[in-house]
């Protein structure tokens, strides 16, 4: 399946595979032209002419040169269907892309929705590869950070979330080395070094990410209710709140509020993101 999205743009740290994940600060004009075309196109995949698609992206601040580029990216991607009409060239999602797309759209509209029960067990992959092998290496993680999981230790990932069948096919594709999943509960021992499931995500800085997301929308809102906010400031705002807020489904799986710190604004974040995208 193809990914329109690279995890880089999401978690910072994808390269070192670090425990902090981190959001790129601002949008990459990539991000930006997958979401656009993904919140207009997507049921029909229509083609859409790269001048248009530029001059979309140009509300957003992003170069020509840079939103050319941007789009000749996805095209080799496999994300873009390129097309020529006499000397114009127009684009569409490929159909791969448009699946993992609709997959992800599902994915994000139930995103805090509604408050979820734990049952305390967590989800736990351990994996062991060659040396060698760099690239497997990275896209099976990078594909465990799209499921939902994060690193306890360099080898073992967990979720508090059951392995469904959608994880499964996924899984069996990139783990082509010695990989053996299981669902435990955690024992706690008085022990110096004892880290618990949890502690594979910052939550601390988490919870930053969705106060800065909330703090930068609902400043919007005003307007929003006043009318104020139309034409191209209106498609530019609807497209970079689904952009900032697609990330937090991959930032916080919906990590269980038992382990979670107090307060936690996640509800509040998708409020804002709901009136805004609305």
């Amino acid at each position: 399946m193809v990914s329109p999205f690279s995890i880089e743009e999401i978690l910072r740290d994808a390269a070192t595979d670090a425990v902090l994940p981190r959001r790129q600060a601002g949008s990459s004009p990539q991000s930006l032209a997958v979401t656009l075309l993904a919140d207009y196109t997507l049921r029909t995949r229509a083609w859409l002419p790269s001048a248009a698609l530029v001059a979309l992206l140009a509300e957003s601040g992003v170069t020509t040169a840079g939103a050319r580029t941007a789009i000749s990216r996805l095209a080799r991607r496999g994300v873009l269907d390129s097309g020529r009409h006499g000397r114009h060239s127009s684009y569409r999602l490929t159909r791969p892309a448009a699946d993992n797309l609709a997959h992800g759209g599902g994915r994000i509209a139930r995103f805090a929705a509604e408050a979820e029960s734990w049952d305390g067990w967590w989800t736990l992959v351990a994996f062991s590869l060659p040396q060698e092998a760099t690239a497997e290496r990275r896209a099976l993680r990078g594909q465990l950070r799209w499921l939902g999981y994060a690193p306890l230790y360099d080898g073992l990932w967990v979720s508090p979330h059951e392995l469904d069948e959608a994880s499964r096919a996924v899984l069996s594709t990139v783990a082509l080395g010695a990989t053996s999943v299981f669902r435990a509960r955690q024992v706690d021992i008085e022990a110096a070094g004892n880290r618990a499931p949890i502690d594979a995500w910052d939550t601390a800085a988490l919870a930053r990410q969705y106060d800065a997301f909330i703090r930068h929308w609902t400043a919007l809102l005003p307007h929003v209710r006043a009318g104020d906010v139309t034409g191209a400031a209106a498609v530019r705002a609807r497209t970079e709140v689904m952009d900032a807020y697609r990330r937090f489904p991959t930032l916080d799986p919906l990590l269980p509020a038992e382990v979670m710190p107090a307060g936690l604004p996640r509800h509040d974040a998708r409020a804002a993101f709901v009136a805004v995208y609305d």
